[in-house]
């Protein structure tokens, strides 16, 4: 069976997920954990941990329980208490953490209950706190800062050192392709690779690396980006190893969502500038879904043309 490391975070990591996991691929999902806003915001303060919200979604995105299970761990409190804004799973997975003295066997624990087919890694078992330097000079910290500042970033990094979790570097060895899932470039992508003990075993592994492009720009982080952006961007932070192959969305989005994504969030289609992307190998094709007004890949699509790829590089 074919390995696969899929780097991320936030809703387009566990969009990506929902699809692999209906193919015969090995699954590890490393899922960045500096989010410091809302609910595990409060939580990493209260409790010194890590950010929850991104594992719960990718476990739940590769659970394979009742659709219940799904409704009941993202199911947000709305209450005049101290529970206000909280989500169950990401309650449920600090109590796992403080029983089991570690968040890993906590989400390990979890992840047998809800029979979840893959393993999920923290990128560290730390609780990072990620620095944006911007444009102007300003230097703003914590990920939800950065994001509601909506300034230009220049820079993203820790503000200490921070160790992998060493079972990311393991499942890194064993990989048969690195997947750098859509999803905020500077905050949920690229805080994945900060680790210079990550860098080092994506260069020494024999997978290639592949990058599942953003159909949509995100303010102060990717305004007016193409394709070709986003992937210089990413080489930035890699090592020796670049990406080499994308997949990127040639399919119409609808003129009204466009509309919509524009004047309310001030977001724009990516474009797919083929002719600036060198000897980087493409797949390309039609992967747009609108699901209440949100645009989105097509997981089961997206996960058939990689299932596909990791076939071709087998033979």
């Amino acid at each position: 069976m074919k390995k696969v490391v899929v780097l991320g975070g936030g809703t387009g990591q566990s969009t990506l997920l929902k699809g692999l996991k209906l193919f015969p691929i090995d699954i590890s999902a490393v899922v960045s954990v500096s989010d410091d806003g809302v609910s595990s915001g409060r939580l990493r303060e209260e409790f010194n941990i890590m950010a929850v919200g991104d594992i719960r979604r990718v476990i739940v995105a590769l659970s394979e329980t009742e659709p219940l299970f799904e409704e009941l761990l993202n199911y947000s409190f709305c209450t005049t208490s101290d529970l206000n804004g909280h989500k169950v799973g990401n309650l449920l997975l600090t109590a796992l953490c403080n029983i089991t003295g570690n968040m890993q066997e906590g989400i390990e624990t979890i992840g047998k209950v809800l029979k979840i087919k893959g393993k999920v890694l923290p990128v560290t078992l730390d609780s990072p706190v990620l620095i944006g330097k911007m444009v102007d000079g300003t230097i703003v910290r914590g990920e939800h800062n950065i994001t509601q500042s909506k300034k230009d970033i220049l820079d993203v990094y820790y503000e200490k050192e921070v160790k992998a979790n060493p079972k990311v570097i393991e499942e890194i060895g064993k990989a048969d392709l690195i997947l750098l899932s859509m999803g905020s470039l500077y905050t949920s992508i690229i805080p994945d690779l900060l680790s210079p003990e990550i860098i080092s075993a994506i260069d020494k592994s024999k997978a290639k690396i592949m990058y599942i492009a953003n159909m949509m720009t995100q303010p102060g982080e990717t305004d007016g980006f193409k394709v070709s952006d986003h992937i210089k961007v990413l080489n930035r932070y890699l090592g020796e190893k670049k990406i080499s192959v994308v997949i990127a969305n040639t399919g119409e989005i609808p003129d009204e969502v466009a509309k919509k994504y524009a004047t309310e969030e001030q977001k724009d289609p990516v474009i797919f500038d083929r002719e600036n992307l060198g000897n980087v190998e493409v797949i390309t094709k039609d992967y747009v879904t609108v699901v209440q007004n949100v645009i989105r890949y097509k997981p089961n699509k997206l996960a058939l043309d990689i299932y596909g790829y990791l076939l071709e590089q087998g033979e």
